[in-house]
Order: C-alpha cells, then sequence, then structure tokens
C-alpha cells in the first residue's frame, strides 16, 4: 500500500478550462465510487441481522449471546476505526478501501462455512476489526475533492451509502432465507458481490486531485504544500485537543445506541412485538433504511442552506423527533403493523440525521489534514455503543422484555440530545483556524 506523501503525482494544471473539465469528470465520479464502495461493507456486515432469528433456531444461538456478537464486533470496529482513521490519513484511500472490502468478504465465506458457536464469533470479530477499514478512506476521499461549504449536502449524498447497503442486503437476505431456506447464503451472495466492488473500487477512485493533476479545491488549503508541522502535530492540535471533536464523538455514542438497536433488533422486535413475519420484518427494515437516507441528505441540504454548516443546530432538532418516533412506536399495540411502519420510518428520518451530521461536522473541524482520524474517533465511540445496543439490549430483552429496551432506546436519545445542545456554537469548520486567516471562535462558558 503506498503512502499519500509517496506517490508519484503528475504536474500539475494550470489552465482554467483543463481544471474545470477535471473537476467535472472525477467529481461525481469520486463521489459515486465513494458510496458504491462503502455500500458493500454494509453487504457483509449487516447480512448478520436478517440471519439472526434463522440461526438462533437452527443452531440454538441465545439472544444474550448474539447480543454478545454485537457488542464485541462493535467494539472491535470502533477501536479499528480509530486506528484506521490515523492510518487513512497517510494512505492511498483507494487501495486501503479495497483491502478493507475484500478482506472482509473473505471472512464472511468462513463464517458461512461454520457452524460451532466460538467460530462464528471469532469470524465476525475480526469481521469486524476489516469493516473499521471501510470509512476512514471516504472521509480522506470527501474533505479532498469537495470543500466546506458545500461538504454537509455532499457528504449527506455519500452518507446514503449507509441505507443503501443496509436496505439493500436485508432485502436480499430476506428473500434469500425465505427462497431457499438457509442461512447461510447471507454471506456467500454478498460475499461475492464484495469482492467484485473492491477491484472496480481500484479502478475508479482517486486519492486526492493532486494524483490526477489537479490543483486543491478552493477553501481546502493545498495538497502539494503540505502542513509545515509532524503529522503528530497536526492530529493532537485539530483532533486530540479539540473541544468539538469530542463533543461530536460522545454525541455519536448515543446516536449509535439508538440506530444500532433498532437496526440490530428490528427485525427480532418486529417479529416478537408486534406481530410481523420475518419477510415482513425484512422489508419494513429496508424502509427504516430508506427513510433513513433520506433524513440524511435532508439533513445535509438544511445544514448548508439554513444552518451556515453548523451541524450541530439541526442535530437537535432531529434528535427530538427521533425521540417523538420511537416513544409512539413503543405505545403501538402488536398487529397494527402499519402504524408500527410509520413510525419506524419516522425513527430511521430522524437518527440517520445527525448520524450523517456528527461526520460532517468532525471532518470539517479537522479539515482534510486529519479528517479520517477524527471521524475514526468519533466511529470509536460510536461502535462502543454496541456494549448497550447489541449485549445490553439483548440481556435486557430477554430478562425484561421489550419495554425496557424502548426506554433505555429513549434515555440514549435525550442525552444525545443534551451534547448536541453543547456543541451549538461549534464552527463550521477548522480551516480558518489552523491556516491562520482567523482567530479561532472562543470555547463555551463553563
Amino acid at each position: 500500500m503506498t503512502t499519500a506523501a509517496a506517490a508519484p503525482t503528475p504536474a500539475i494544471a494550470t489552465d482554467p478550462l483543463d481544471i474545470e473539465r477535471g473537476y467535472r469528470h472525477y467529481r461525481p465520479r469520486i463521489l459515486l465510487w465513494s458510496i458504491i464502495g462503502y455500500a458493500m461493507f454494509y453487504f457483509v456486515r449487516k447480512n448478520l441481522s436478517i440471519a439472526m432469528p434463522v440461526m438462533e433456531q437452527q443452531l440454538g444461538i441465545s439472544k444474550s449471546a448474539l447480543g454478545t456478537f454485537l457488542t464485541l464486533t462493535g467494539v472491535i470496529y470502533g477501536f479499528s476505526k480509530f486506528g484506521n482513521g490515523i492510518l487513512g490519513d497517510r494512505v492511498s484511500a483507494p487501495s486501503f478501501m479495497a483491502i478493507g472490502l475484500f478482506c472482509s468478504a473473505i471472512i464472511n465465506v468462513f463464517f458461512g462455512l461454520s457452524s460451532a458457536v466460538v467460530t462464528l464469533g471469532v469470524l465476525w470479530m475480526l469481521n469486524g476489526y476489516f469493516q473499521g477499514i471501510g470509512f476512514p478512506p471516504c472521509a480522506r476521499l470527501l474533505t479532498h475533492w469537495f470543500s466546506p461549504k458545500e461538504l454537509a449536502t455532499k457528504m449527506a449524498i455519500w452518507n446514503t451509502s449507509h441505507g443503501i447497503g443496509a436496505a439493500t442486503v436485508l432485502i436480499l437476505c430476506g428473500w434469500l432465507v425465505d427462497r431457499y431456506h438457509d442461512w447461510r447464503l447471507c454471506f456467500f451472495v454478498p460475499a461475492a458481490l464484495a469482492i467484485a466492488t473492491a477491484g472496480l473500487v481500484l479502478v475508479y477512485l482517486k486519492d486526492t486531485p493532486a494524483t490526477v493533476g489537479l490543483p486543491p479545491v478552493p477553501g481546502t488549503g493545498s495538497d502539494d504544500q503540505p502542513v509545515a508541522k509532524p503529522q503528530r502535530e497536526v492530529l493532537m492540535e485539530r483532533v486530540f485537543r479539540n473541544y468539538y471533536v469530542w463533543l461530536f464523538s460522545l454525541a455519536n455514542f448515543f446516536v449509535y445506541v439508538v440506530r444500532y438497536a433498532v437496526f440490530d433488533w428490528g427485525p427480532t422486535l418486529l417479529k416478537e412485538s408486534k406481530g410481523a413475519t420475518l419477510t415482513n420484518a425484512s422489508w419494513i427494515m429496508a424502509g427504516f433504511e430508506v427513510a433513513g437516507v433520506i433524513g440524511a441528505l435532508f439533513a445535509g441540504w438544511i445544514t448548508d442552506r439554513y444552518f451556515r454548516g453548523r451541524g450541530a443546530r439541526p442535530a437537535v432538532f432531529c434528535m427530538i423527533g427521533c425521540a417523538g418516533a420511537i416513544f409512539m412506536l413503543w405505545r403501538v399495540p402488536s398487529g397494527h403493523l402499519l402504524a408500527s411502519t410509520l413510525l419506524l420510518l419516522a425513527a430511521g428520518f430522524f437518527v440517520y440525521a445527525p448520524q450523517a451530521l456528527v461526520g460532517i461536522a468532525t471532518a470539517n473541524l479537522a479539515t482534510k489534514e486529519a479528517a479520517a482520524t477524527a471521524v475514526g474517533l468519533t466511529g470509536l465511540f460510536g461502535y462502543a455503543s454496541t456494549v448497550v445496543s447489541g449485549f445490553g439490549m439483548g440481556w435486557l430483552v430477554q430478562h425484561y422484555g421489550w419495554d425496557r429496551a424502548f426506554e433505555a432506546m429513549l434515555v440514549a436519545v435525550g442525552a444525545g440530545l443534551i451534547v448536541f445542545l453543547l456543541a451549538w456554537r461549534a464552527p463550521r469548520d477548522g480551516y480558518a483556524r489552523w491556516e491562520g486567516e482567523a482567530p479561532a471562535e472562543p470555547r463555551p462558558a463553563k
């Protein structure tokens, strides 16, 4: 794998027409293939959600054991996302992304060939590590190819990859289980698709504008004149001593508690608590993801259009909407599937919006030189939440029922709302501050 600094680069174009043509050619392609590439990571991660109810019956795995799988995998994923975020600021994004996707696909093949509970758990935890490689390259790509003033909109469009990948794999795996009654196909088929996509990512993604002879995007500094500080100092300043990056990371913990509690346990919840069949549940959860796509797009647009790129502010209102949707979903009686579906769609709309805004805000605050590390840190917090959404939720449901699970989700939404309120004054980005063009905004008074 080549480092970003060591990769050979062509001469930088100076003719305005060549520059315009170059950006018009590459920027849509970078956005499209980063969406496709990251969506495919979901094919070889969220396939487990549909397979879980069948595995529980056929292999005799308890909800607590499945929750432990989710928790340990999520924690490993979080640490991987953080560690690979630091690495992701230094290496070629296309190569890094393709390696992670290929390795995750191979692990899915071995998972589908296994039956022992311990083996399945170890393999899925290993999968969590390679899954952590997926997001950092995308953060690097987006912050190099798009300016801060448009990043909220473009990153929200990219964020549709979560919903596209999750919804498609839910429908695919639901159909495979219903048609062939074999949970193992939920791992073999997505793995084959992921391997093919890894090769296409290498062909169509380009690391930075400089690697194809283009100047840096206006407003993002220089590609050919790197920051005159050691990388360690850059990361310390822009990430680890950045008050707002830590706030957004903490907020991400609570957002992910809700997001993955609903996603991972949604099919089981709908089947046991709302009277849905597994096939119906897979379609409803696909709708949850589609609603999330719409929510993320709306959040990015409204952030750039009305909130001047300050993502914490619309996130506050989205968390309030999420709390209302989850509370009403809780109170809907079993058998009222249409009402449950509509409320679950509303929850998806409202929870995916702040999830997208966290990544946008931290990438802008840390600037392109440290964006992958910053989103890696938010990912560490986000996937530490699986202690609650995975094992904690499985344990709660098994011992106390779904009512306590809904209460736990509402507590998480309330805590996230408070943290976003604390981040209300966060600036749009960190470029002016770190490049000395303007003084830093004051830290909020305690």
